[in-house]
């Protein structure tokens, strides 16, 4: 199954929220702000002391009506923490060789960060076919995907980083993006 079946949870959700948690008192502020928009899935960011209690908490309250998803992996060992929290997916800024295998056997979907021709081609190589392209509006945005998709013909991406309320459609209107991922669905 491609990347424990990250597809299937990106065709069913092509609006990632993307959260940065301060505070345990924005989980139900985050949950209602994005269920009252028909939204039923959240990537959380390691970006924080209580990141990790955040998932816990957002997962025991809201689960599994919605999907919980952790974002800014960068180490085995936070696959393995996803893992034990039982997740419902990872997305990962990029890629190190002592993560390929563990996110191949976390069970978990996963979405492997890439902004490089290099970068997707090593994830080909590992047999993935679906990537975070990130950070968009640094490595080339919208224009990007159009030449990648060109290029690499069999390969899907979920883009963030730079992604709005302004811009997000132009991405969805690709032929190869599936989904794409922004803080715009929970900002003010």
């Amino acid at each position: 199954m491609l990347q424990n079946n990250i597809e299937a949870l990106l065709k069913a959700n092509p609006l990632i929220p993307v959260v940065t948690i301060e505070s345990l008192d924005e989980v139900d502020v985050v949950y209602e702000k994005l269920s009252s928009q028909g939204i039923n899935c959240v990537e959380i960011t390691l970006r924080t002391e209580i990141a990790w209690e955040a998932i816990a908490l957002f997962k025991e309250k809201y689960g599994p009506a919605f999907k919980v998803g952790v974002g800014t992996i960068i180490s085995p060992d936070d696959i393995l923490k996803c893992v034990k929290l039982k997740v419902d997916f990872m997305v990962s800024p990029g890629l190190t060789s002592s993560m390929i295998q563990q996110f191949d056997f976390s069970g978990i979907p996963f979405l492997p960060g890439v902004s490089t021709p290099s970068e997707i081609i090593r994830g080909i190589d590992m047999g993935w076919r679906v990537f975070k392209f990130f950070p968009a509006d640094l490595f080339g945005g919208a224009k990007a995907l159009k030449v990648y998709g060109n290029i690499f013909k069999d390969v899907s991406f979920c883009p963030t980083g730079g992604i709005n309320k302004d811009n997000y459609q132009e991405y969805l209107d690709l032929k190869n993006v599936m989904a794409v991922g922004g803080s715009w669905l929970t900002s003010d």
